[in-house]
C-alpha cells in the first residue's frame, strides 16, 4: 500500500482507525495524507464544517491562501 502498510493488515487497521478502535501514530497519518492529498489537520477537525474549510483552504492556491490570511488578519478583534 502507498502509505507504508502491509496489504495483508490494511484493511483491518483502517477498519479499526476509522471505528475508533485504534489511533494511527503521526507517521502513519501522514503518510495516509500524502496518499489521499489530505491535510493531518484534516483528521483531527471536530466537525464536519472544519474538515471542509481544512480541505477548501488547502486545494487553495498559494497565492489564494495568502490573500485569505491576510483578510482573516485584518477581521481579528
Amino acid at each position: 500500500m502507498r502509505a507504508g502498510l502491509d496489504p495483508s493488515v490494511a484493511s483491518p487497521r483502517i477498519n479499526q482507525y476509522e471505528r475508533g478502535k485504534h489511533t494511527p501514530d503521526t507517521s502513519t497519518l501522514t503518510k495516509l495524507g500524502q496518499v489521499l492529498d489530505v491535510p493531518v489537520a484534516y483528521f483531527f477537525a471536530s466537525d464536519d464544517d472544519l474538515a471542509d474549510l481544512i480541505m477548501t483552504f488547502h486545494r487553495l492556491s498559494l497565492t489564494r491562501k495568502r490573500r485569505l490570511m491576510a483578510l482573516i488578519q485584518r477581521a481579528k478583534p
